[in-house]
């Protein structure tokens, strides 16, 4: 997109005005940083981190700018002496007195003092520009929109230009010293100190599944896989609105949102519809079937009983986004969005590979791969921009299928490399229920018998494995899940249970 130069601006009256409005610029800021620059070339480490070329307003102040970093990356002097022979033959330059003008630009440097302060007022203009040249563009595509182009479409591509610009107009942290980061570390060991020494993250709502991660943890994507049938979106939405819920029971206990062990969560449902996903919640929540929901078979007690519950689900900050064919970039879009305007602290996406890359190549293998690993990077890119952890769930290959034992492992992730390779955490969930009903010997037979011993026995079992963890051990957890109403639940074991006594 070409910037423009100037702007006419109307009279009230609707009469043009002869003059412009000139873009925002401070051409002595520019001569005072190059000149710093010229007499000393570590005025250039002050700014440089920040400040390209193209954020001078003067063209050939850039070209004077990009001619010195060269030469002093290089490790070479960079002066009036040695850029001479670049600006000989520069007409732009001959406009403003040719090579003499680099010698004028050093003689009227005052101070290197002040060389970060002309830097950062150079990059702010350039930052005022580029959101004029943002505006101007918004109001000719408003204007000349085609017919079949929807005015959401226009608004969401808008939001992403600006929300680009203002990511890249924020200030780089840089390095930080040790003090900083260990001070940001005793923090979170405060925080998971004061929650009983347990949690340091957002909770899942299960005490064993928290026990072996501490929780979900800022800017972390966390991988949930398996194959179909085992349970994957039933078990993000409990871990989503075991957050939700703990954010709402915290803020009512007085807790601050900072200190909560809870979140405002965000799901991105691209395979089922915010309704459907609803009514797995009150299903969940009022203990009905989810097959009694959908076809109203309820009595009036269990009618009274969902009225309830969907009250005290209202108060929640659980917000759900079921567009179909979801791009990356529009995702980021809409959470940033969100985290803007409810101060976001969960991401769930189901799942990941119904997400679109921002190409528009072919959907070969081989593109696909490479979209499935734009795709993860940016989930990732996400859980650091907005410091929130990102739960996406991901599809498994069918190789899970050809063999005996049926439990996933980190090579059955489907399509990619780059989701195990990305991710800080990558889970699994599986039902050995689910493989054991599909394999009934004839009834009647020790078979059988033994078939039915063992199905009672793992009846309702499932199996969260944690098969990689950047920061915490692997291993399996088990749970309960109720399928008639997509709970999960945490199991009890012999250890939460009294003693019995002979």
């Amino acid at each position: 997109m070409s910037e423009p130069t100037s702007l006419r601006v109307r009279a009230v009256s609707g009469e043009e005005l002869s003059d412009y409005r000139s873009l925002p610029h401070n051409i002595e800021a520019e001569q005072a940083l190059l000149g710093a620059i010229l007499v000393t070339n570590d005025a250039l480490a002050k700014v440089q981190d920040f400040l390209e070329p193209h954020h001078f307003f003067e063209p050939v102040h850039g070209r004077i700018y990009e001619a010195a970093l060269r030469l002093i990356d290089r490790g070479q002097l960079a002066s009036p002496v040695t850029l001479k022979s670049f600006f000989e033959r520069d007409e732009a330059l001959v406009d403003v007195g040719g090579a003499q003008y680099l010698a004028r630009l050093a003689g009227s440097a005052v101070t290197i003092l002040n060389a970060e302060d002309y830097g950062r007022t150079i990059y702010d203009l350039a930052i005022r520009r580029e959101l004029i040249g943002i505006g101007e563009e918004m109001v000719l595509t408003a204007y000349d929109s085609p017919v079949h182009a929807e005015a959401a479409t226009q608004i969401e591509d808008a939001e992403q230009k600006l929300f680009d610009l203002a990511e890249r107009g924020r200030r780089d942290t840089g390095f930080k010293t040790f003090s900083r980061t260990a001070a940001e570390a005793v923090g979170m060991i405060e925080l998971a100190f004061k929650r009983d020494g347990k949690l340091s993250g957002v909770t899942t709502g299960f005490r064993a599944v928290n026990d072996k991660l501490g929780g979900l943890h800022k800017s972390d994507l966390i991988i949930l896989a398996g194959r179909p049938a085992m349970g994957k979106t039933a078990l993000a939405t409990n871990i989503g609105f075991n957050a939700a819920l703990a954010y709402a029971r915290n803020l009512e206990e007085g807790i601050e949102p900072t200190a909560s062990e809870g979140a405002v969560v965000g799901f991105f449902s691209l395979e089922m519809s915010a309704e459907q996903l609803a009514t797995r919640i009150l299903a969940e929540r009022a203990r009905i079937p989810s097959e009694d929901l959908r076809r109203g078979r309820l009595n009036n007690e269990q009618f009274r009983s969902i009225a309830r519950v969907a009250q005290e689900l209202e108060r929640l900050p659980f917000f759900i986004d079921d567009t179909p064919q979801l791009t990356i970039s529009a995702l980021r879009t809409r959470a940033r969005r969100l985290k803007r305007q409810h101060n976001l602290g969960l991401v769930i996406v189901d799942y990941l590979q119904l997400l679109r890359g921002s190409g528009t190549g072919g959907r070969g293998p081989e593109n696909r791969v490479q979209e499935i690993s734009e795709i993860t990077r940016g989930l990732k890119g996400l859980a650091k921009e907005l410091d929130v952890p990102v739960l996406a769930l991901s599809q498994l290959s069918r190789t899970v299928e050809q063999r005996e034992d049926k439990r996933p492992q980190l090579s059955d992730l489907r399509e990619s490399g780059s989701i195990e390779q990305d991710a800080d955490v990558v889970s699994f969930v599986f039902r050995e229920e689910y493989y054991h009903q599909m394999r009934e010997p004839a009834m009647g037979t020790a078979e059988h018998e033994a078939w039915q011993a063992k199905g009672e026995a793992i009846h309702g079992l499932a199996e969260y494995i944690i098969g990689k963890q950047r920061h915490g051990p692997t291993g399996t957890v088990r749970l309960y899940f109720e399928r008639e109403t997509t709970r999960f639940s945490d199991l009890a074991d012999d250890s939460y249970l009294p003693e019995s006594f002979a």
